[in-house]
C-alpha cells in the first residue's frame, strides 16, 4: 500500500510556527520503521506540486513540469474518446478576484453550481473553442476535457498551484499559447454579461468569471506499467493547508494519524508491503520497507529525531 500525502507540511511561517507542537505518535514509529529514497527536490514556483509529480510517477505516466497529461488520461475513461490521439487539457470553470496589484483565482470548482448551468455555459462557450479547433466535452459540472493540438506541447499549472494566489507567475506565456489567452480574455467578456451569473449574485453565489486550464498534454505511444498497488492520495489535509488555517491543518494531521498512518503501519507490522510519501508545496519525500541493518533495527530503542524535522524541510 503507497500513501500520498499532499500538504504534509508548508513554508509558510504560520505552519513553521506549529510544527515544533504537533504530535504524530504513529507517524513517527513509521518513519523510524521504513527507509528513506532519494528526495524529489522542486520548489514552490513548479507547475506541476510534488504530489502530482508522485502520483504520475506511480500511475507509469512521464513528469515534465506543467506536461503531466491528466485529462488526457481522464479522456481515457470515455470509451468514446479513448481513440482520439494527441493534445488534451481540463477546462474549469473559476472565479478571478482583481485586487489593487495582483488577480487571485479565489473559487474552484465553483460551489452551487448545477449541473444545468453547467450544461448553459458549456453550449454558450463551446463556439468560441470550435473556431479555435478545440473540442469541449463534458466530465463535471464546470469541468470540462478539451481536446485540441494546441495541447500537446502546453505547459499548465495545476489548480493546488493556483488556487488563492496570485496568477501572474502561472498564466501561460509560450508562443503557443497566445490564442488561448485571447480565449480565456474572450471567456471573460461572455461571462460578465451572462444572465445566468445575474441568478448566482441573487441567490449569493459568487459569479462564474473565468476559466483555468490545466492537466495538459498528450499519453504517449506506449508507458511503463503502473506499480502493483495503486497508490492512496489522502486529502486530508488539503483544504486547511490552502486557507493557510494552521489549527485545522493540526487537527487534521493528528486525525490522519490516528487512522490511515495506523492503518499504514499496522500493515508494516504485519509484513506488508507499504510505502509513504510526504509533499510539501517544494519537496516529496518517500519512505518504503527494505530489508534493515543492525543499526536501523536497533534506532527505535534510541531518541529520534522529532517528527517536525522531519516534515520542515518539504
Amino acid at each position: 500500500m503507497h500513501l500520498i500525502i499532499p500538504y504534509a507540511a508548508s513554508h509558510a511561517e504560520g505552519c513553521q510556527s506549529v510544527l515544533p507542537s504537533l504530535k504524530l505518535p504513529h507517524l513517527q514509529q513509521l518513519l523510524n520503521c521504513l527507509t528513506a529514497q532519494a528526495l524529489d527536490a522542486g520548489d514552490e514556483l513548479s507547475w506541476s506540486p510534488p504530489h502530482e509529480r508522485t502520483l504520475a510517477r506511480a500511475l507509469g505516466l512521464a513528469v515534465s513540469d506543467g506536461q503531466i497529461p491528466w485529462a488526457a488520461l481522464q479522456a481515457q475513461a470515455y470509451p468514446e474518446r479513448a481513440d482520439l490521439n494527441g493534445g488534451w487539457a481540463f477546462v474549469t470553470l473559476c472565479h478571478w478576484q482583481a485586487g489593487m496589484h495582483e488577480v487571485t483565482l479565489r473559487q474552484m470548482p465553483m460551489q452551487d453550481l448545477s449541473a444545468q448551468e453547467s450544461d448553459t455555459l458549456l453550449a454558450a462557450m463551446r463556439p468560441f473553442f470550435a473556431q479555435d479547433g478545440i473540442t469541449l466535452y463534458p466530465d463535471q459540472p464546470g469541468h470540462w476535457l478539451a481536446h485540441a493540438e494546441v495541447f500537446k506541447e502546453l505547459r499548465s499549472a495545476s489548480p493546488d498551484r493556483v488556487l488563492g494566489r496570485n496568477l501572474v507567475p502561472w498564466m501561460p506565456t509560450a508562443a503557443q499559447a497566445s490564442s488561448l489567452i485571447r480565449l480565456m480574455s474572450e471567456m471573460q467578456m461572455l461571462l460578465y454579461t451572462h444572465a445566468l451569473n445575474d441568478a448566482r449574485e441573487a441567490r449569493g453565489a459568487l459569479p462564474v468569471n473565468a476559466i483555468w486550464i490545466s492537466g495538459s498534454g498528450a499519453l504517449p505511444a506506449s508507458r511503463p506499467d503502473p506499480a502493483p498497488a495503486q497508490p492512496v492520495l489522502v486529502t486530508a489535509l488539503r483544504e486547511a493547508a490552502l486557507q493557510e488555517d494552521w489549527a485545522t491543518w493540526s487537527r487534521a494531521w493528528q486525525a490522519l494519524d490516528a487512522l490511515e498512518i495506523k492503518a499504514l503501519l499496522d500493515r508494516h507490522k504485519q509484513g506488508q508491503p507499504v510505502q509513504l510519501t510526504l509533499c510539501g508545496e517544494r519537496h516529496a519525500q518517500c519512505w518504503h520497507a527494505q530489508p534493515q541493518t543492525l543499526m536501523q533495527k536497533i534506532r527505535p530503542f534510541f531518541a529520534s529525531p522529532p517528527i517536525h524535522s522531519q516534515l520542515e524541510h518539504l
